[in-house]
């Protein structure tokens, strides 16, 4: 089928213009992350919807975008903090194209120079933004009123609410660590429900009161008495 500008329409013939003008345009595409270097911070990715190629005869047939190699991943971060999170093999990503060629400002960041290239909306350009998902892919058992930091199964995670409530959930293990400094708990009331254990001294200030056995060094001392003259001890 011969394309109408052929027979005279010059509103489609502008349309048409217009049209091939925009398909050249690239703005943003979700696709699959194929590599991850962490060392440039950059990943590949395999756009995830198919390009057109039009025949001189108007037939239209679909074509395998190419591959996007060192594209910089785009991490939540500013004021001397970064959320990163641990990228793989197919992992979903959108990724957002730079209206101007980024190479200058890429390898020495700042105020970059006039663009090394004239391109414009180009697929050399991108960013990986993680995050989109499709709906294979999506998160189950999303808290609809609170704040959380989680896996995907939704089993371990920190919880921020509205009421001014912080939890922490773990099927694993919850670590604190200070390799240099001290952690410290400020609060009213620390309740523990179930053992503990402590690696070395203990220090309080306060009183110590034990409603259950108190065993010391292998001594109980609910039944444990000292006799009123020097002598042993009951152990």
């Amino acid at each position: 089928m011969f394309r109408q500008e052929r027979l005279g329409d010059n509103e489609e013939a502008l349309r048409s213009a217009m049209d091939g003008q925009q398909s050249s345009m690239w703005t943003a595409l979700p696709g699959l992350i194929k590599a991850v270097n962490l060392t440039a911070q950059t990943v590949s990715v395999q756009p995830s919807i198919q390009g057109v190629f039009t025949a001189a005869d108007g037939t239209d047939t679909p074509i395998t975008m190419p591959l996007l190699v060192d594209v910089p991943i785009c991490w939540p971060r500013g004021g001397g903090y970064a959320l990163t999170f641990p990228l793989k093999v197919d992992d979903e990503v959108l990724v957002v194209f730079a209206s101007r060629c980024i190479d200058s400002w890429w390898q020495s960041g700042g105020t970059a120079n006039a663009p090394a290239e004239a391109r414009m909306h180009d697929l050399a350009d991108g960013f990986a933004i993680p995050g989109p998902t499709s709906q294979p892919k999506k998160l189950s058992g999303v808290n609809a009123n609170n704040v959380q930091l989680r896996d995907e199964a939704g089993t371990t995670f920190y919880e921020v609410t509205a009421n001014g409530r912080a939890r922490v959930d773990a099927v694993a293990e919850i670590r604190l660590r200070s390799t240099a400094g001290v952690v410290n708990v400020s609060t009213p009331t620390t309740n523990v429900t179930g053992d503990l254990n402590v690696g070395g001294d203990l220090h309080v200030t306060g009183s110590v009161v034990i409603d259950g056995e108190c065993t010391i060094g292998g001594i109980i001392f609910s039944t444990h008495i000292h006799g009123s003259s020097p002598g042993p001890s009951n152990p």
